[in-house]
C-alpha cells in the first residue's frame, strides 16, 4: 500500500485510537482498510472476499463496542483481516498464514482481541452465549458479547442449537446476521425502513419497558409470562411489516436488514440496540468481494484466489501443464467415472462441492448430488439414509470437519453396517489453514469404530482403484482418506481395479529394518530409504493400503524377520498406524524395536506442508536419520 502521512490507517494501532474518530471519518478508514488488504492479499495468498465483505461491520464494531473488554466472537474467520489490522496485527499482516508468523484465523493465544478460535463454522453462538451467560453470573453486566455469523454457517446445527437456547437463558447477546447470498426477510422498502428506525430508537424501547414495567405492577404479567408478551410483539411487527423469521420465533428481538456496507447506519443502530437487555439478532446484508469488481463478480473463485494482478484481476497461477493432478480432482472425474456406469451412485458434501471437486458430477447429474450445506452431522445421516435404501452415497468432507460427525458415523451408519463411502479430503497436515484445519485425527477416530473400512492410497492409481473397490460390492462403511495437494503421478488415469480388502503390498525387500507406511508419505519414505540404502542399510518398504482391516500376513512376515521396525503415516501417532503395528507384535509376542513417525500428540501451527513436516520430523532428512542411526 503507497500510504501518504495523512492516511489515518497509520494513526491506528489498536481499537482505542479508531474509537478517538469522528464518525465522518469512518468511511475513509474501511477505504483504506479495503486498500491494504487488496495489495497485501495480491502478492501474500489468503481468504479475500470474505475479508472484503466484513469490513465495514468490523470498523462498525471496534468503534462502538469497548474490545477487548466487549467480546467479538468470529464465526470462521475468513472474514477476520481487517478485525487483526485493526487489533494491533497492522505491522505483521504480511506474515499471515505464515510459518511462525499470524494465524489467518482469529486465535485466543495470538491475540486478547480474539475471544474464541474461529476455524470451525456456526460454533459463534454457543460460544458467545456462555460468554453472555458468564458476564451475567459474573455480575458484570456492563459487558457485551457479540457473535458475527454468516449466511451459510447459521445453517449449520450447532448454530440452530445455540439459537434455540439463546431466549431460554439471562443474557444480553448480540447476533449479527453477515448476509451475503441468501436473503431471509424480503425488503419491502420505505416501510421496512420506518420499522427499522421505529424498533431500534431509544425513545420506543424506553417506551416499550415502562409499558412492561406497569404491567408488572398491575400483576397483568410476570417474569413467567413475560415470553408470552415477547411473542405478542413480534406477531404485532410481523403484521405490520409482512414478515415474519425465524428468530422471532424463537423469541430473539430481530432488526434490519441493513445496508452491511453503510458503515454511519450501523454505528447509529448499534448504538442504539447495544444496551438492550435480552437477546437480538442484528441482520446485515452485504457483497462478498465488496469493493473489488473482479471478486464481486465470482466470490467462489476469489474465496481463496492465490495471487493477483491488482490491476487486471487475473490471477496467477501457477504453470501445471505436466505436473501430478490434485488428489480432489482425480476424486472428482474418478466419481465421475463410477457414476456413469452405476446410477446407484449418490454424492454428498456439506458446502465443498468446489473445493472437493464434487462439481464434475453434479454438472452431469444435478439430481444425483446433494451439497447439503455447512452440516456435517447431517451429510453423515442423510448418506445413512440413502444407504439404507440401496444407493451408493460417495460422501466427501474435509477430514477436520468430518470430526464434528463422529455420532453419526457410529450411531446412523456402522452400527447398521450401511454401505456409505466416506472419501476424506484434506486428511493430514493441510498447511496454511493451520490448527484448526489439519486433519490429523480420522486414522484414530475411525480406526475404533466396529463395521469400519479404512484406507489410504500411496498414488492417484491406488485413490482410483480404492473408489471402485468401495462401490464395486457391498463392503459396509469404508473411509478412504487423501491429503490436499498433487500427486506423484502425471499418468494418473489407470484402469480401476478391484483390490482385496485388507491387502497390503511389499514395494521392496531389505534385511535390516522393515518401514511400514500407510498413503502419500510414502513416496516420502521411498526417498528416505534410497538415501538410507546409500549409507549401506538395506530396508524393506511395506504400503500398508489398509488400516483396518490391517495386512496380518504382512505384519506376521515382519515380526518373524526384522528387530527393528519404523512406521510412517500423516496421522496423529496417538492411535494410527503405529500403535496398530505396536498391538499387533504385542498381541502376537513379537519384540521388535519400533520407531513411529507421525503428527506428534500436540497442536500443529499453520506453514507450508514442507515446513510442518520437517517441524514434525516426518519429512524425507528426519526418516533418513532414523534409518541410518543406532537405535
Amino acid at each position: 500500500m503507497n500510504s501518504k502521512k495523512n492516511d489515518i490507517l497509520l494513526t491506528l494501532h489498536i481499537p482505542a485510537d479508531l474509537r478517538k474518530l469522528n464518525i465522518s471519518q469512518l468511511p475513509q478508514v474501511c477505504d483504506e482498510l479495503r486498500k491494504f488488504i487488496i495489495e497485501e492479499l495480491s502478492h501474500n495468498p489468503g481468504h479475500f472476499a470474505s475479508s472484503l465483505g466484513a469490513i465495514e461491520l468490523t470498523v462498525a464494531l471496534h468503534y462502538v463496542f469497548n474490545t477487548p473488554y466487549d467480546r467479538i466472537v468470529w464465526d470462521v474467520g475468513h472474514q477476520a483481516y481487517s478485525h487483526k489490522i485493526l487489533t494491533g496485527r497492522k505491522d505483521l499482516f504480511s506474515t499471515n498464514r505464515k510459518f511462525k508468523g499470524i494465524s489467518g484465523f482469529p486465535n485466543p493465544k495470538e491475540s486478547e482481541y480474539d475471544a474464541f478460535i474461529a476455524g470451525h463454522a456456526s460454533n459463534s453462538i454457543s460460544a458467545a452465549l456462555g460468554m453472555a451467560v458468564a458476564a451475567n453470573l459474573k455480575h458484570e453486566n456492563d459487558q457485551k458479547v457479540i457473535a458475527v455469523i454468516g449466511d451459510a454457517s447459521i445453517s449449520g446445527g450447532l448454530a440452530f442449537e445455540g439459537l434455540n437456547n439463546a431466549a431460554i437463558n439471562p443474557n444480553n447477546l448480540l447476533i449479527i446476521l453477515n448476509d451475503n447470498d441468501m436473503a431471509i426477510d424480503h425488503n419491502v422498502g420505505a416501510l421496512n425502513e420506518y420499522l427499522i428506525k421505529l424498533t431500534t430508537s431509544p425513545r420506543y424501547n424506553r417506551l416499550r419497558y415502562k409499558v412492561y414495567l406497569a404491567l408488572r405492577r398491575l400483576n397483568l404479567v410476570t417474569e413467567e409470562s413475560k415470553g408470552f408478551i415477547l411473542r405478542f410483539n413480534n406477531s404485532l411487527k410481523a403484521l405490520i411489516g409482512r414478515r415474519q423469521n425465524i428468530f422471532e420465533g424463537l423469541n430473539i428481538r430481530y432488526f434490519g436488514p441493513l445496508d452491511g456496507h453503510d458503515v454511519g447506519t450501523m454505528v447509529r443502530v448499534l448504538n442504539d440496540i447495544k444496551d438492550m437487555t435480552g437477546p437480538k439478532l442484528l441482520h446485515l446484508r452485504t457483497v462478498k468481494g465488496k469493493g473489488y469488481a473482479p471478486a464481486e463478480k465470482a466470490a467462489t473463485e476469489w474465496h481463496a484466489p492465490g495471487k493477483f494482478n491488482i490491476e487486471t484481476g487475473e490471477r496467477i497461477i501457477p504453470n501445471s501443464n505436466n505436473l501430478p493432478p490434485l488428489f480432489q480432482d482425480v476424486f472428482g472425474l474418478t466419481l465421475l467415472e463410477l457414476a456413469e456406469k452405476n446410477e446407484k451412485i449418490v454424492g454428498i458434501t456439506p458446502a465443498m462441492p468446489t473445493g472437493c471437486s464434487m462439481t464434475y458430477m453434479m454438472n452431469k447429474y444435478p439430481h444425483r448430488t446433494f451439497d447439503v450445506g455447512i452440516a456435517e452431522e447431517h451429510a453423515v445421516t442423510f448418506s445413512g439414509g440413502l444407504a439404507k435404501e440401496g444407493l451408493i452415497p460417495f460422501c466427501n468432507i474435509y477430514s477436520t470437519f468430518m470430526q464434528r460427525a463422529f455420532d453419526e458415523v457410529i450411531h446412523d451408519v456402522a452400527i447398521q453396517n450401511l454401505h456409505v463411502i466416506f472419501c476424506l479430503d484434506r486428511a493430514g497436515l493441510v498447511g496454511e489453514d493451520g490448527v484448526t484445519h489439519h486433519g490429523a485425527f480420522d486414522l484414530s477416530y475411525m480406526r475404533c469404530i466396529p463395521n469400519m473400512t479404512i484406507a489410504s492410497p500411496m498414488n492417484e492409481h491406488y485413490l482410483r482403484h480404492l473408489m471402485y473397490t468401495a462401490q464395486a460390492e457391498d463392503t459396509g462403511v469404508f473411509t478412504i482418506r487423501y491429503p490436499r495437494g498433487r500427486g506423484v503421478l502425471t499418468d494418473w488415469k489407470c484402469t480401476p481395479k478391484l483390490l482385496e480388502i485388507g491387502k497390503g503390498r511389499k514395494l521392496k525387500d531389505g534385511n535390516d529394518i522393515a518401514l511400514i507406511s500407510i498413503g502419500p508419505i510414502g513416496n516420502i519414505a521411498a526417498k528416505a530409504i534410497e538415501k538410507a540404502e546409500e549409507a549401506g542399510a538395506s530396508i524393506a518398504h511395506y504400503d500398508m493400503i489398509f488400516l483396518k482391516p490391517i495386512d496380518e500376513g504382512i505384519l506376521h512376515e515382519i515380526g518373524r524377520k526384522f528387530k527393528r521396525i519404523v512406521t510412517v503415516e500423516d496421522g496423529s501417532i496417538k492411535g494410527g498406524l503405529g500403535i496398530a503395528v505396536l498391538e499387533f507384535m504385542s498381541d502376537n509376542n513379537y519384540t521388535p524395536r519400533i520407531k513411529r513417525i507421525g503428527i506428534p500428540d500436540q497442536f500443529i501451527e499453520h506453514g507450508t506442508i514442507a515446513e510442518l513436516y520437517k517441524l514434525c520430523k516426518m519429512d524425507e532428512e528426519n526418516i533418513r536419520n532414523i534409518l541410518v542411526s543406532e537405535w
